[in-house]
């Protein structure tokens, strides 16, 4: 009787654990379109528009943690500089440039796993490459005998840093809509066309997402 009692007693306490378990995927994989919206911090450098894509890859730590990985590239666009006469510059520069941007970015992930809407947010922290003031120097300083103050072209590497979140809206098991996610993104190109300010980005982005290896604890 004692036996039976027990039996019927463990059951009910797995039955228990079983209905209070969750899943969570192992891996998330994705691609998405993403809009970067560029700010420099001189006032002779135009803001533009970056359109792009890209993707992400978050590697589960348990429900709500994940390491993150985050690659995004934009195409190339065209910026107005229209900088004064200065010491750098004695001339000043006038023209047109077109360049490209990428970033890569690394950091942890938070999410809640609720059934219909998965809010997120994330801290990333990596580098931005872009070819646009290696080109402005190219186009606009070597034409020009004594146009710069400067003899070689500036880096095309820089600090990168995103903050920001957004939803993810699961359709079964395996599949995931991004409908939005927002994001602050500062770098700090540091070169005669920039200062040695950061410069302070908006980016939007919207996406699928595959959940990979679901687990149990």
């Amino acid at each position: 009787m004692k036996l039976r009692t027990v039996l019927i007693l463990g059951a009910i306490l797995l039955l228990g654990m079983a209905a209070w378990a969750q899943e969570f995927p192992r891996a998330e994989v994705g691609a998405n379109y993403s809009y970067q919206r560029y700010a420099p911090t001189v006032r002779y450098a135009k803001g533009h528009s970056l359109n792009g894509g890209g993707g992400s890859v978050v590697i589960n730590w348990n429900e709500y943690l994940g390491i993150r990985a985050d690659l995004q590239g934009y195409t190339s666009n065209t910026t107005g500089f229209d900088i004064p006469a200065n010491p750098t510059f004695p001339n000043g520069l006038q023209g047109n440039v077109q360049g490209n941007m990428f970033t890569y970015l690394f950091g942890p992930q938070l999410k809640v796993r609720a059934h219909k809407v998965q809010p997120f947010g994330s801290l990333l922290f990596g580098g931005a490459h872009t070819n646009l003031y290696s080109n402005v120097f190219t186009k606009l300083c070597q034409p020009i005998a004594g146009g710069c103050a400067v003899s070689k072209a500036p880096t095309a590497e820089a600090f990168a840093l995103s903050v920001g979140g957004g939803i993810d809206i699961p359709f079964g098991k395996t599949v995931s809509f991004r409908p939005a996610e927002a994001n602050y993104v500062m770098t700090r190109f540091s070169n005669p066309f920039t200062g040695t300010n950061n410069q302070n980005h908006f980016r939007y982005s919207a996406g699928v997402y595959f959940n990979l290896g679901h687990t149990t604890y």
